[in-house]
This record gives C-alpha cells, sequence and structure tokens, in this order.
C-alpha cells in the first residue's frame, strides 16, 4: 500500500539545486533512462536541462531514422547510446534498465514533456526512505499543459480501477516520469512491450509492498514532432494489464521497503 508523500516543502536545498553534499555514506549514483525515436528536435532541450545530481544518461534508440543518436551525442558526449533489443516503449525501458548501473533509476520521456529540473524532487523521496517514486499531474503543485479531455476521462477511469483493485489511492496512472531504486528491480519483474509498461511497474511495485511516494509534476506540450501514443489501443492495454496482474501470482516479499 502506497504511503502518504512528503510534501514538496520538506525538499532540501542541496538536492533541488541538483548538488549533494557529503553525508559520509557512500555517494547514491543516479541513473537516467531515455528512450527516444526520431526525437532528434527535441533532445537538445531536453539534454540541456539534466542537472549535475544525474552520473549516467543512456539514451535507447528505437531505430530512429532522423539525428536522435547523433544529436544526444553532440549535447552530451558522455551519453550512453544503446539499441532497444524490441519494439516498442517497454521494451526500450526495459532495456535501458539492464543496461543502468546507478543506485537510483530515473525515468523519463525525450519528447520535452517532461523536465529534467524535477528530477532532485524525486531523488529526494528515495534518500529518505522511498522506493518506488511517481510523477503526478494530478496532486497539488502538479498539471498537464497538453493532456485532452478524452485523455483526462480516460485517465480518472483507469485510476479508479487501480485503486478499486489494488487498495490504493493513486492520482495519476499513465505517466512515464518515474524513479525507483535498482535493487528492486528484479521484483518489479517487467515484461511489458508497449506503454503499458507504465501501468505493470506501478501495480508490482503495489503487490511487492514497496513504499510508494506520488510527487507533483508538470507535463509540457510535446516540443516537435508526433506522439507514438494511441489513446484507445494503450488504453485498453493498460486496462488488460491492470486485470490481467491483479489475478496472476503472488510477489514473495522482497527486502523491508526502505531497505538500501
Amino acid at each position: 500500500m502506497n504511503r502518504d508523500p512528503l510534501t514538496p516543502h520538506e525538499i532540501d536545498t542541496d538536492r533541488r539545486n541538483g548538488t549533494r553534499h557529503d553525508t559520509g555514506a557512500p555517494p547514491t549514483t543516479v541513473s537516467l533512462i531515455v528512450p527516444a525515436r526520431n526525437e532528434a528536435r527535441n533532445i537538445p532541450w531536453v539534454f540541456e536541462q539534466i542537472p549535475d545530481c544525474v552520473d549516467e544518461v543512456i539514451l535507447v534508440d528505437g531505430d530512429s531514422r532522423d539525428a536522435t543518436v547523433s544529436m544526444a551525442v553532440l549535447c552530451l558526449p558522455s551519453v550512453r547510446n544503446v539499441r532497444q533489443s524490441g519494439p516498442g516503449k517497454g521494451n526500450a525501458l526495459r532495456t535501458g534498465f539492464l543496461a543502468a548501473t546507478g543506485d537510483y533509476i530515473v525515468m523519463m520521456d525525450a519528447d520535452g514533456s517532461m523536465s529534467p529540473a524535477e528530477i532532485p524532487h524525486y531523488l529526494h523521496f528515495l534518500d529518505h526512505g522511498y522506493d518506488f517514486v511517481k510523477g503526478s499531474r494530478f496532486v497539488q503543485g502538479g498539471g498537464s499543459l497538453d493532456i485532452t479531455r478524452f485523455r483526462r476521462m480516460g485517465n480518472r477511469l483507469l485510476v479508479a480501477t487501480a485503486n478499486r483493485l489494488y487498495h490504493a489511492s493513486l492520482t495519476d496512472l499513465c505517466y512515464g516520469f518515474c524513479a525507483f531504486r535498482r535493487s528492486f528491480l528484479d521484483q518489479l519483474d517487467l515484461h511489458a512491450s508497449g506503454f503499458e509498461i507504465e501501468t505493470e511497474m506501478v501495480v508490482h511495485a503495489l503487490r511487492c509492498g514497496l513504499r510508494i511516494a506520488e510527487v507533483p509534476s508538470l507535463e509540457l506540450p510535446r516540443r516537435s514532432g508526433r506522439s507514438n501514443l494511441h489513446a484507445i489501443s494503450d488504453g485498453r492495454r493498460v486496462l488488460r494489464t491492470l486485470l490481467s496482474e491483479r489475478t496472476g501470482p503472488h510477489f514473495s516479499p522482497g527486502p523491508e521497503p526502505g531497505a538500501r
């Protein structure tokens, strides 16, 4: 069951500014996973805002036909380019997760709809004992400048279904700005190939008993190009995931929530 998240005003100055201070403990490393397909026009805006608290950026290229990879290298020479092993956003993310080396994994889109400047907010909650942190456009301080009325209604229906089936109190479900401890990757047991992977992650985190925080996030309009999201077909996949996972095998309890 998810716990009440810390409030935004509790964020410490160092994390908010994307810098770190010496606490005497081994430094926590952060991997940022960015799946991309034909996002060459958007990559510069995204990459130039990545805060210093990110140690590793992994671009998972989905067989782009434009200059996505070369633009990423131009903007950030240290970027790691990984080719995804199959089609779909879910496959891209799973490929990136397996390639990550950081203690924390952050995932975000490459289209400019999510601001890397928010990453320190997510890390703050992981630093304070949460295991899985997900952005929400529908909590105080969050919002969307891009969502349509139809997609908003669909999200409400899916959130209500998830809360009823899994006895949760989520406010957002279909939003792919998330962060989690890499030590829980095996327990998340991800298999989805499409956009429904975001739902699969949340459901598995709930069923594993991970300590979950929702944090406010502002969804921006895609900066350039067209989205690969198909509201109706992808919504159906999300609903099927919610229903099928509810009756699936139970997960064995993993490490104590909050354990590093």
